[in-house]
């Protein structure tokens, strides 16, 4: 019998019925998702693109246990359950297993849910640009469908947290120390003789942070009561430093010798890869709190680092009253009538605003064959009067008002009613950009590393433009 790593044959008949008006809206909410899904086959087609190796793994390791073969279908519709309900991946597989409805949404019938171990696995198979390349094809539908119309465009940027605590020197320190002492625990488990006797004083070095904690959180702590902590505590982190470089050579040594059994010297390899990657984040700890703390220097934010374990993570300041500095990425979204988000752009730099608007506008023709008539977006946007006056000659009425002052023309122009209308078409998307960070877990990106931190971007924009297209069809 031919197998089917796409799509199943025949879905299972199943009728479910409730007697609850609010669940039967959820119902109906997920039964048009799943048929704009299946009547755009190439999102499918690019999700199975990515994960057709990903799933002949999984699906040997889950046919040994329960007889199960999962698809590419299956594995898309349960990361568009996760977006959309706004679940951890331990709360979606309890959801479905638990669930009569999601079983039905995501095609698995009567099979089990698999573990949140494959799912994190096929979820981190699909690649960022999978996720671009779907939104489009997406939005390619819904105009042929003439759901959405590119009458109007509005811009916008905002920022998504890293899973990051507020990094000072003192808790990135500790974090460095306990991160290369946890790594030599383990290399002390299989080879104690590898290792030594030293000691790892990792109880000295959290109390160390705590008392540069207190003392930094008073109003008469200075930099003369706190500097020699801190160099106690960078001393400490530079000896294990040192510790972990000698055995590293040392364990490479051994690695090549073949001194250990195949399952010891497997997870030594992947301690050594550990240490590898750690320790020069932690060198680079180590440098700016020196220039920072002992030295005085002004680091400059590019030559920080504000966490080990997401060390893509970017300072971002925007003047925002409730939060004046931020630790993530900049996003930007591009999005039509009815809120529908037709392109955006994941930055791990912060981008220059008025730079992204010919590439928007780029994108804005090649899905609807022609420019904008209206072209809306915040200060941030504004270059110059002449970069103002050539988008002019695409585009009928350009509502970006103007940094500082203004004259008499320019005043006109931004009290005209047509322009303060595109304002106010504007502001709607301050209002996704809340129902985004409320409702698709876009306030905080919980995926490691940067690769993910733009897949997971773009899985909750996806699921947020098939919510809303949901409701236009009907």
């Amino acid at each position: 019998m031919m197998r089917r790593p796409k799509k199943d044959a025949q879905p299972c008949l199943t009728f479910l019925s409730s007697c609850l008006a609010l669940t039967n809206q959820v119902y109906a909410k997920y039964e048009s998702i799943s048929k704009i899904l299946d009547a755009c086959p190439r999102i499918l087609g690019l999700i199975h693109r990515d994960l057709e190796q990903a799933l002949k793994k999984v699906n040997r390791l889950t046919e040994r246990k329960s007889g199960c073969r999962y698809t590419s279908d299956n594995v898309l519709r349960i990361l568009l359950v996760q977006a959309i309900e706004g679940l951890s991946l331990r709360e979606l597989v309890v959801r479905i297993d638990d669930s009569r409805y999601f079983p039905v949404f995501t095609r698995l019938g009567n099979r089990p849910m698999m573990s949140f171990t494959h799912v994190d696995r096929l979820k981190n198979a699909i690649e960022p640009g999978t996720w671009k390349e779907v939104n489009f094809c997406l939005a390619k539908h819904a105009v042929s469908e003439e759901w959405i119309s590119g009458e109007a465009l509005r811009l916008d940027t905002t920022a998504v947290e890293s899973n990051i605590h507020y990094p000072t020197d003192s808790s990135l320190l500790f974090d460095a120390y306990r991160v290369i002492a946890r790594q030599i625990e383990k290399v002390r488990e299989i080879d104690p003789v590898l290792v030594g006797d030293r000691r790892i004083r990792l109880r000295d070095v959290r109390r160390r942070s705590q008392r540069i904690g207190h003392k930094a959180g008073k109003k008469g702590g200075s930099a003369l009561t706190l500097k020699p902590l801190y160099k106690a505590q960078i001393e400490a982190v530079e000896r294990i430093l040192h510790w972990s470089r000698e055995l590293q050579a040392a364990v490479t040594k051994a690695l090549v010798r073949k001194a250990y059994s195949p399952l010891s010297g497997c997870s030594l390899a992947l301690i050594l890869k550990d240490l590898q990657h750690f320790h020069p984040l932690a060198e680079q700890v180590v440098t700016q709190a020196r220039r920072r703390v002992i030295d005085g220097e002004k680091v400059p934010n590019e030559e920080k680092i504000f966490s080990i374990f997401e060390e893509h993570t970017e300072l971002l300041k925007r003047g925002k009253a409730g939060k004046p500095i931020e630790f993530g990425h900049m996003i930007e979204l591009e999005q039509v009538g009815g809120g529908f988000i037709t392109n955006f752009q994941v930055f791990e730099k912060k981008p220059v605003e008025y730079e992204l608007v010919h590439e928007a506008l780029k994108v804005h023709k090649r899905l609807f064959k022609s420019y904008p008539q209206g072209l809306t977006a915040d200060k941030g946007y504004w270059e110059n009067s002449s970069a103002y006056d050539k988008l002019s000659e695409k585009i009928s009425v350009v509502s970006i008002c103007k940094k500082g002052g203004r004259t008499s023309e320019e005043k006109a122009r931004e009290h005209a009613s047509v322009f303060r209308a595109l304002q106010g078409f504007r502001a709607g998307i301050e209002g996704s950009i809340s129902f985004l960070k409320r409702c698709f877990r876009l306030a905080r990106c919980m995926n490691k590393g940067w690769r993910n931190f733009a897949a997971t971007v773009g899985t909750s924009i996806i699921a947020h433009n098939l919510v809303k297209l949901a409701r236009a069809p009907c």
